[in-house]
């Protein structure tokens, strides 16, 4: 009996194990299949496909905002004693109005030579006239040839003055032409550090100008006579607002970035030369459609997003950007409206799809 009770009890165990053995089914396929030149790519299992986050692309003003370290550079005092933050700058403002201030002079000088040169000539032309009087008065018999000899010598004179006139005009001329690229040297550096020397000169007390240094991508989007918001370092309460006065005319050629000049109202004089801030202004783009930088793939120059369509399957799409607003880029050409794109998990649909 117990013999019977202990097979029984092995051929159950066996056929238990047989029918796990034939219930057991076989492993799914749940990777990614990839079609179409790399164009397509498809999702077997849908927990795998929600791994990629999507947003839908609408068109719609594109507007962001720019922000940039900055910097009081000078600040005026008095009217024409400004106080820069660089010395250098400062010893070229002062040369500047020295020089300024000579340049003057000199060109009075220059007048005055110049008319000196005007009176020789006409002397000169008078002791011609005087030679050739005596010539006939002497053809005639009512003159002496010493008295045309002596006319000739005062005319030689004449020319003699003339000539050191001559000399001393183009002296006081060159003298003024240096002056005036000394000038020019000192307005080239003000010039390069992003102040227009004229306006320097120009200005009453309680202004004060920062610089600040954009991209160069940025500087398009930017307007002069635009206004910009400030805020200071010291000041980290207060708000301040700034008019864009001038865009350099030159990009550093290292950093690729551009300067701009802001001017702000120093009236109560709180502000003052070296102090650190920040600028911010908006940025209108137009009606376009945008996508987050995030979904973007570039391979070779080229740039791609991709598009889901349907139930696990998404499209690589090549697409024309514009210029990058905030943290959104501008599509040009590639898609429309109401289409849905990856956003999150691009990296990896790069890689199915180009073969990394």
């Amino acid at each position: 009996m117990k013999r019977s009770i202990y097979i029984i009890s092995a051929v159950l165990f066996l056929t238990a194990c047989g029918s796990k053995e034939n219930n057991k089914q076989p492993e799914k396929n749940v990777s990614p299949t990839v079609s179409n030149n790399g164009k397509t790519i498809t999702f077997q299992d849908a927990g795998t496909f929600t791994f990629f986050k999507t947003e839908k692309i609408t068109s719609g003003n594109i507007n962001a905002d720019i922000t940039a370290p900055a910097q009081v550079v000078a600040t005026v005092v008095e009217n024409r004693i400004i106080l820069f933050n660089d010395p250098e700058l400062s010893a070229n403002y002062t040369e500047l109005i020295n020089q300024k201030a000579s340049i003057a002079q000199k060109k009075a000088i220059v007048t005055q030579k110049q008319a000196i040169v005007r009176q020789k000539q006409a002397i000169i032309r008078q002791k011609q006239v005087e030679i050739q009087r005596f010539q006939d008065l002497f053809a005639h018999g009512a003159s002496t040839g010493k008295e045309v000899a002596d006319a000739r010598v005062d005319k030689m004179a004449a020319e003699s003055d003339l000539n050191t006139a001559v000399a001393e005009k183009a002296a006081a001329e060159a003298d003024l032409i240096a002056q005036q690229s000394l000038i020019l040297e000192q307005q080239s550096k003000l010039k390069m550090a992003g102040f227009n020397p004229d306006a320097l000169l120009g200005t009453d007390k309680g202004k004060a100008w920062i610089i600040a240094d954009i991209p160069e991508s940025q500087a398009g989007k930017i307007k002069e006579g635009g206004s910009c918001q400030i805020t200071f370092n010291a000041f980290p309460n207060e708000n301040f607002t700034g008019l864009i006065e001038d865009i350099a005319d030159v990009i550093d050629n290292t950093t690729r970035m551009i300067k701009l000049r802001i001017s702000i109202d120093n009236a109560d004089n709180k502000l003052r030369s070296g102090m650190f801030a920040t600028i911010s202004f908006g940025v209108h783009e137009g009606d376009f459609i945008s996508i987050p930088k995030s979904a973007l793939a570039t391979v070779q120059a080229k740039n791609y997003v991709f598009v889901k369509k349907g139930s696990g399957i998404f499209q690589r799409r090549e697409v024309n950007i514009g210029s990058q607003v905030g943290e959104r880029i501008v599509v040009y050409k590639g898609l429309n409206d109401g289409e849905e794109i990856a956003v999150e998990g691009v990296m990896q649909l790069k890689g199915l799809s180009f073969g990394y």
